[in-house]
Parts: structure tokens; sequence; C-alpha cells
């Protein structure tokens, strides 16, 4: 059983992130078409119609979107960072998210940083751990 501290993750904050139209930054996402952070990129953009930006290292640009280095390279408002690093190094990237003032964050599926949830809704963001936009769109009969 969760304990107080645990994220649990609300519907309507789902429903929400989904359906409205927004500005999404990937982090993790390359032109690797073989990784899911490319094939959710895209369905984030072709079924949700959501605007994304890539975040990776090598700053490519991805799927016609740009790409930047780091979050704080990325101009302009972030809605959602998306997450598609590995749990240890969520934490980094969930900070990085507070600080360039983004609205949310959405860990992907496997992605679990309990302390870094914390840390985002203590700033005030929406904050979705340990699902995929992928699984819960047609869940809440989205698509």
């Amino acid at each position: 059983m969760p304990t107080a501290h645990e994220h649990r993750n609300d519907p309507d904050v789902i429903r929400r992130l989904l359906t409205t139209h927004g500005r999404w930054a990937v982090v993790g996402l390359s032109g690797n078409s073989g990784r899911v952070a490319y094939r959710i990129a895209g369905f984030l953009r072709a079924t949700l119609g959501q605007e994304i930006v890539a975040v990776h290292p090598k700053a490519e640009s991805v799927l016609g979107a740009p790409g930047y280095a780091r979050l704080a390279d990325v101009p302009e408002g972030i809605d959602v960072v998306d997450v598609f690093v590995r749990s240890e190094l969520a934490g980094a990237v969930v900070d990085e998210a507070i600080a360039t003032g983004a609205k949310a964050v959405w860990l992907q599926l496997g992605v679990i940083d309990q302390a870094a949830a914390a840390r985002a809704r203590e700033a005030g963001l929406d904050v979705v751990m340990d699902t995929c936009p992928a699984i819960e769109s047609p869940k809440l009969g989205l698509i």
C-alpha cells in the first residue's frame, strides 16, 4: 500500500494534459526511430496534436521538431516535460523542469522518483509518473 508520501496519478490531471494543446519537451528524444521516446513523441504530435521539442545531448531535430541539448536551452515556454531517462537521472530533469518554469512533468512508464515528484508538486507543477500517454489516452476514451 502506498504511503502518504508516494505519488498517485490524478486522472483529471492526465486528461487535462492530454487534451489541452501544449508544448511538450521530450527529454531523451533522439532520431532513433527504434526508441520508445521516438514513437511516443510521434503519438503526442500526430494523434493528440501536441507540439513537441526534442531535448537530448546531441540536440538533433526529430520528427520535424527542433532539438535542444538541455531544457534550459528551449526558448519560449514549456507546458509538459516528458521524461524518458532512467529513474536515477529523473530527479535532475525534474529540478531543471522546475527551474525553467514548466507547468507539468510526466515521468514515463518505469520512471519513478518519489522525491522528485514531491519537489515538483511543492513547486506547483502537475505530476504524472510511471505511465505513458499512449496507455492513458485509450483508457480515457481519447482515441
